[in-house]
């Protein structure tokens, strides 16, 4: 697949949560702790490895945001999809963090092992790593709505509990 595609869910919308915040290191913060407790509602339970890639994927995106997608005085937005099957234990989960500039589409570094410039005390650059290693599938879209880019990775969860009112 084309990483600039962004499919259409194949499956039903089982529920979804959006937020809107600040372009600054502490939006993103919030972001993942935000996102953290609705996975928890969702029947993601805090703790789980489930959770902890969940948060992982939500938290590299949304630095991105900030850290290369922002422009000043605008924010971001992030947007989680529950999609479920209606038989099945499982249950994907697909976040997409949309910022406003639009004029780079993100592409995962070259791996730190290949790269004679990374070593171990590089802090920066890995992030598009790990959300290629974690996710199932990733990808990156021009925002339609307006200037920008949305960025999303899915997740299955196969050991899927899910909440009595899902909201």
């Amino acid at each position: 697949m084309n990483r600039t595609e962004q499919p259409a869910p194949a499956t039903p919308v089982h529920s979804c949560f959006t937020l809107r915040l600040s372009s600054t290191p502490r939006g993103a913060r919030l972001a993942r702790r935000l996102c953290g407790e609705r996975l928890d509602a969702w029947g993601v339970p805090y703790g789980s490895e489930e959770h902890d890639v969940l948060s992982l994927l939500i938290s590299e995106l949304a630095t991105n945001a900030v850290t290369h997608g922002h422009v000043t005085g605008r924010d971001f937005r992030v947007h989680l999809i529950a999609l479920s099957a209606p038989a099945a234990a499982s249950l994907t989960v697909r976040v997409e963090v949309t910022d406003t500039r639009g004029d780079e589409l993100p592409q995962p570094a070259a791996a730190p092992a290949t790269d004679p410039a990374a070593g171990p005390a590089r802090t920066g650059g890995r992030g598009l790593l790990l959300v290629e290693a974690l996710a199932d599938r990733w990808g990156c879209s021009p925002r339609p709505d307006g200037p920008g880019k949305t960025v999303w990775a899915e997740y299955t969860v196969a050991r899927y509990a899910p909440s009595a009112a899902p909201s």
